[in-house]
């Protein structure tokens, strides 16, 4: 059995969006500010080791879109390996998408699930907000992986917002990364298996 991983980029008060509001591309900002010194470098102290880790990945639409618009002409390991997963698309208006994808259409709670049980590594999921947000609240998330930046934006779309109920999570990892950046990998309580 597999286990579905959401990771996020997120600021120190919780936002996740990237861009289509005020603070466009605030993940590409300078940080440096750290006690380690140097430049975070997402790649070489985070995303390389992950995507290695992965079977598929797990995405909504809108991050489809943005990922399938940058990542193929991109070059280096990391490009190689996103490039080369196979992708889910959770979707009702994705149709034949291209990149190595399939598209899950209305019966995708239950595909991801399947998927969740057949696959012997990890489904990741970037960003899509909606989709990781109706992932947790059926129980479906194994782990939460926050990269959170040393940066309060203040306003934006954000990961948890209201819940039915408390989640519970157990903290697995944590370790400051350059850049005043800080890796969190929290385990849900809630998640079967």
């Amino acid at each position: 059995m597999g286990k579905i991983a959401l990771s996020q980029n997120t600021s120190l008060d919780g936002v996740m969006q990237l861009d289509r509001f005020k603070h466009t591309g605030w993940l590409f900002d300078d940080f440096d500010r750290g006690p380690e010194g140097g430049r975070f470098d997402y790649e070489e102290e985070f995303g390389l080791e992950q995507a290695q880790n992965a079977e598929a990945l797990l995405l909504g639409r809108v991050t489809f879109a943005d990922m399938q618009g940058f990542w193929p002409m991109a070059e280096g390991r990391l490009a190689g390996r996103l490039n080369e997963l196979p992708k889910y698309v959770v979707s009702s208006t994705l149709r034949n998408p291209p990149w190595n994808a399939t598209v899950l259409g209305d019966d995708w709670p239950e595909e991801v699930a399947r998927l969740r049980k057949e696959l012997d590594g990890e489904l990741l999921v970037y960003g899509s907000r909606r989709l990781s947000r109706a992932l947790i609240g059926m129980g479906l998330v194994d782990e939460v992986r926050l990269l959170v930046y040393p940066v309060v934006l203040g306003a934006g779309a954000r990961l948890f917002g209201e819940t039915q109920d408390k989640i519970a999570l157990r903290l697995v990892e944590a370790r400051p990364l350059r850049g005043g950046v800080v890796s969190m990998t929290y385990a849900l309580a809630t998640a079967d298996g």
